[in-house]
């Protein structure tokens, strides 16, 4: 006899469906939920690197101070902050026009520049190969839907592939050598990276709500890697999502996968409501009085019945 599934509106099926009843996912969800209405919206994006895409109106200016957002999106967030505002400052009113008419003299404005394991010269090798590209495709979606296939499971082939063709890039303009800051940048899937700031990029572009911009048609949603940084790490690991150790590639598809029974369509849906409670609750993973106000509580510790 077949074995019936369901999806987590109760609906019957068979081969259609990809995973049996969970109750505890059934229970999940319904937090979640509760989570996204609350955090899921445009006045909590700051301090987030997000904030940066909405300081621009031009689309072409949105993906490119997107990629650089997300690429520096790590450390302190404070840190962060304050290291875009200054690339950003450097770049002027449009970073479309700043990295279409880069040069040596912009070069040079940008050597200043540090963030934590990137200097300036590694922003200014990634211009110089976005100028190409962009010259040759025209934006950065075009340049990443070369390698996407509707048909790939997820996202990792084609973030495989963009990685590659810019890396390509440097490597053709600079006799085959790998330059380090860059390759931090862009680190690539092959590597058994989590790639978690590529894959905030890409929910950024692909997702549309009131925190995500959408602006990329082209790519499905469903196919979308959850961006694990410490938070998500964190809060997956003790809602049971994944019992790894270290946060890799395979972590990150462990815990997509989780999201996946619960929401198939949107498996990142939750990540921004979810890392909101690390950086605006102050979440540590460790019981403390606040804990009991939190929509998680009975599922950090231990309450909540199967």
């Amino acid at each position: 006899m077949a074995k019936i599934f369901r999806d987590l509106k109760g609906n019957k099926g068979c081969a259609k469906w990809r995973y049996p009843v969970d109750k505890k996912f059934i229970k999940i969800k319904d937090v979640l939920e509760k989570l996204y209405a609350k955090y899921n919206q445009h006045r909590f994006i700051p301090p987030d690197p997000l904030q940066f895409v909405y300081r621009y109106s031009n689309r072409a200016d949105r993906e490119i101070a997107g990629l650089l957002a997300a690429l520096l999106a790590y450390g302190r967030v404070q840190q962060i902050e304050k290291d875009l505002t200054s690339l950003f400052g450097q770049m002027g009113k449009s970073p479309r026009e700043f990295v279409m008419s880069f040069d040596t003299n912009k070069r040079k404005r940008l050597e200043p520049f540090r963030h934590r394991f990137n200097i300036g010269d590694d922003i200014s090798d990634l211009l110089e190969i976005l100028k190409i590209a962009l010259g040759k495709y025209g934006s950065i979606e075009k340049i990443f839907v070369q390698g996407y296939n509707q048909a790939d499971k997820n996202i990792i082939p084609a973030l495989s592939m963009f990685c590659d063709s810019l890396l390509g890039i440097y490597a053709k303009n600079h006799s085959g050598k790998a330059a380090k800051g860059l390759n931090y940048l862009l680190s690539r899937p092959q590597a058994g990276s989590a790639c978690k700031r590529l894959n905030l990029f890409l929910r950024w572009m692909v997702r549309d709500d009131q925190v995500d911009a959408g602006l990329w048609k082209s790519i499905d949603k469903a196919k979308l890697i959850v961006p694990v940084d410490v938070h998500m790490g964190r809060l997956c690991r003790i809602l049971g999502f994944y019992s790894r150790k270290t946060v890799s590639l395979s972590t990150a598809l462990e815990i997509t996968d989780g999201f996946s029974k619960i929401e198939p369509s949107d498996p990142v849906k939750y990540d921004f409501s979810l890392s909101r409670i690390g950086i605006v609750e102050n979440c540590t993973g460790r019981r403390r009085d606040e804990c009991e106000n939190c929509e998680l509580f009975g599922f950090c510790f231990g309450l909540e019945k199967n």
